[in-house]
């Protein structure tokens, strides 16, 4: 649950709503091409006091150049604060203006705000908008209030998913862990369900498809509730800078994304006989921030993450997905960001927040269609350094001038995801956005451990001394060797964190060593070939990764060993 809402929420049950949408239709006419405009105003989430909306335009007349809306409410719902839109209330009446930089509103054209609101009693949709004077009629209605001790209705939308929940255990996974040995220790353990392809819908190669997933999860459901947590990942061009988890679509197939990998699974999802299950996306992970570090002029550039910055087809296809996916209410999507070592330097930061945004107000989606961010996901980044901090100094140097924090403003996940989700609030996401962080592989346990800080006798002393991660550098991201399982999953383990999560599978590999012939659309990345030396984005150092390793997603046994082995807490 996030900082921001605990103390309000604490006795509250968070629901989310219906959406009406508004269509003006002249008389006599039928279909769209007569609807001058319509507005699509969703409820997201309500609690006893208050709720946050968001409101999508589409201009189907002449092109403007800037716009108002206009509605009035039947109760005593008051505008609090908004993002995206200049909001104005007198009475009942409110009025939403465009910003400077989305006036600009094309024939089929939209535009997407959102706001905070209180309220008392009920809180119905308006029932009439209207554009530049022009009416737009809503039909639909607002979400039901449960009260402050009703847990709420199955498919209602709450602030934190995993609070109060099991979470679902995939059998296919559970089952390669239980037949290595010792493996039965943690086969229990809920994991992400990837689909990284169309085919791994409908299920391929003899393994379980989405729908299978969700009814196995209904079976573990019971009476309780229960989280099922899929991983969403078939981008065009997707994963730009990183060879081994190369996809099946080609830079420019976005329309293929949108029509046969998210508008089934959205369809899929939004099919009642799974209202009941709260349903986690982790959204299209390594793609937004590429478009940020992997892009000309930084020396860690790539041709394909210029080209996917230039078609704008990752924000296309992470905002259509939300769009989707965010409208069935008991679904709740968590857009990936990065890790700390990838994205805690002040010139990656910020602009990766505003990338995210930039995609979550795409393709019909808004703020309100993300409930959350990961961190870490698929990564080996210390949850919590506890030998140092990037306060500390040795010598008058600051730990931040060591080779291996170079400059970072952060040295552990823990740091990042909180103050990351704050960055977030303050570009615009709604104030109970909460932040998931993947202790799959973080744990960094074993006899490598540090036991206490590192010697004073210089800052790289100090720090490489006592560091958790023992990675050869935080850039090292493939079958890390001498790693170990993490915290195991748990709900609401620190303020603003939602849950921990372990979305990768152990076990699981990252990429092969070498080059293996494939029918998945995996390249070979030269990080996780043992024997290589590096390139900008490890500062050319050593891989660190397993010899040996399969393609991306395939059992990996000796990594999973390892990572039992070095389990912290341990096994």
């Amino acid at each position: 649950m996030s900082r921001t809402r605990t103390a309000l929420l604490a006795a509250l049950a968070l629901v989310a709503g219906a959406s009406g949408t508004a269509l003006a239709v002249a008389p006599g006419d039928v279909g769209l091409a007569a609807v001058p405009c319509t507005v699509d105003y969703k409820v997201q989430n309500q609690w006893d006091t208050g709720f946050t909306a968001a409101v999508t335009i589409t201009n189907n007349s002449a092109a403007k150049s800037s716009w108002s809306l206009k509605w009035s409410y039947a109760g005593n719902q008051k505008v609090t604060s908004g993002w995206n839109a200049k909001i104005s209330q007198s009475g009942t009446a409110v009025t939403a203006a465009n910003e400077s930089y989305n006036g600009s509103l094309g024939t089929g054209g939209s535009a997407s705000f959102g706001f905070q609101g209180s309220y008392s009693g009920t809180n119905a949709v308006p029932t009439t908008f209207t554009l530049d004077g022009v009416t737009c009629n809503v039909d639909g209605g607002g979400p039901t209030d449960p009260g402050p001790t009703d847990p709420g209705t199955p498919g209602t939308r709450v602030d934190n998913p995993y609070a109060g929940a099991k979470v679902y255990v995939n059998p296919e996974w559970s089952a390669n862990a239980a037949a290595e040995p010792g493996g039965s220790r943690i086969s229990n353990q809920p994991t992400g369900v990837w689909l990284d392809r169309i085919a791994a819908i409908n299920g391929t190669g003899g393994k379980m498809g989405l729908r299978a997933h969700l009814d196995e999860a209904l079976k573990q459901k019971g009476s309780g509730e229960l989280v099922v947590q899929l991983v969403i990942y078939d981008l065009p061009g997707r994963d730009c800078s990183a060879l081994a988890s190369n996809g099946e679509l080609g830079p420019t197939e976005i329309d293929k994304y949108k029509t046969q990998y998210i508008d089934p699974i959205a369809a899929i999802l939004a099919d009642p006989k799974y209202a009941s299950l709260r349903i986690v996306n982790t959204v299209e992970l390594d793609s937004l921030p590429n478009l940020v570090t992997n892009v000309t002029p930084r020396p860690t550039a790539t041709a394909n993450c210029d080209t996917m910055k230039a078609n704008g087809n990752y924000v296309k296809g992470v905002g259509y997905a939300l769009n989707k996916l965010g409208d069935a209410a008991n679904v709740y999507n968590y857009v990936d960001a990065g890790h700390h070592g990838w994205l805690g330097w002040d010139d990656n930061f910020s602009a990766t927040v505003q990338t995210i945004k930039q995609a979550a107000t795409a393709e019909g989606a808004t703020v309100n269609d993300v409930q959350g961010f990961i961190t870490n996901t698929a990564n080996y980044s210390a949850l919590k350094e506890q030998n140092f901090t990037i306060n500390d100094s040795v010598n008058g140097k600051s730990v931040r001038e060591s080779k291996w924090v170079d400059w970072n403003r952060y040295v552990d996940e823990l740091s990042y995801a909180q103050a990351f989700r704050q960055e977030a609030v303050n570009q615009g996401f709604p104030s109970g956005v909460g932040m998931l962080i993947d202790t799959s592989r973080n744990g960094w346990g074993g006899t490598a451990r540090p036991t206490g800080p590192g010697a004073m006798t210089d800052v790289d002393t100090y720090v490489n001394g006592g560091k958790i991660d023992r990675r050869i550098h935080v850039g090292n991201w493939c079958n890390q060797s001498g790693a170990g399982l993490g915290e195991r999953p748990k709900a609401s383990p620190a303020a603003g964190i939602d849950a921990y999560v372990w979305i990768k599978p152990p076990g699981e590999s990252d990429g092969s060593s070498s080059a293996i012939s494939n029918d998945e659309g995996k390249g070979f990345d030269r990080m996780c070939d043992p024997t290589y030396t590096g390139n900008p984005r490890n500062n050319n150092n050593m891989s660190g990764a397993l010899p040996n390793a399969p393609l991306s997603g395939h059992w990996f046994s000796a990594q999973f060993q390892e990572l039992m082995k070095n389990a912290y807490p341990a096994l």
